[in-house]
């Protein structure tokens, strides 16, 4: 049997299953006593329950699914050059200390007579953003997606970001950037290919 494209490969993916869904407020309330607070005080009363909802928000990428996201926009177009969309802002949370961590991401691509929807570049960004995460893996996450996705000659994603471990605990600085990267096919084969990425992503900075 004909090996499956990597677009009906993706587009069959459906999101990793998940345990039956427990409530979050009850287990708040109780960190909210263990930490010396008052549950049942006026300002904390709802405080559970907002903590559920953000929470349900903010984790919401282990739910999506891609070929919802996606909804068909990958076109057939005689096309071989850079696609570049930067600046991508995200907002994650560290599975470490589950505190924030924001940023840009910078997509690229060197399509292969194939091309996406632009606005679906940031929303597979939101797709791994919104989980518990480290940025190294969430950088290879889009990058492998895209790859997956397009079956382009190439995938350059680079995110930077500021962690709040690093800003509001431990070493506490606030000024640190972190930068990682995945460069793929022909954006880690050949140099003149990720120069062109790092310069077109660096102008009108």
């Amino acid at each position: 049997m004909a090996k499956k494209s990597a677009l009906v490969k993706v587009l069959a993916k459906r999101p990793d299953s998940q345990p039956e869904r427990k409530a979050v407020a009850p287990l708040i309330r109780g960190v909210l006593d263990a930490l010396g607070e008052n549950p049942g005080r006026e300002g904390l009363l709802r405080t559970p329950d907002r903590v559920e909802r953000a929470l349900r928000f903010l984790t919401s990428g282990y739910t999506s699914d891609i070929s919802a996201i996606v909804n068909g926009a990958v076109y057939e177009v005689k096309y071989d050059e850079m696609v570049i969309v930067k600046d991508i802002e995200f907002f994650s949370m560290c599975e470490h200390h589950m505190l924030p961590f924001y940023g840009k991401v910078h997509v690229a691509y060197l399509a292969k007579n194939k091309v996406i929807g632009l606005s679906k570049l940031p929303r597979i960004v939101d797709v791994f953003a919104r989980r518990l995460q480290i940025q190294e893996r969430m950088t290879q996450q889009i990058a492998e997606t895209i790859q997956e996705l397009l079956d382009p000659l190439g995938v350059g994603v680079i995110a930077e970001a500021q962690h709040f471990c690093m800003m509001m605990r431990g070493v506490e600085k606030q000024h640190s950037g972190t930068v990682t990267s995945t460069m793929l096919g022909a954006f880690r084969e050949k140099k003149e290919t990720r120069d062109e990425f790092l310069s077109l992503i660096r102008s009108g900075k």
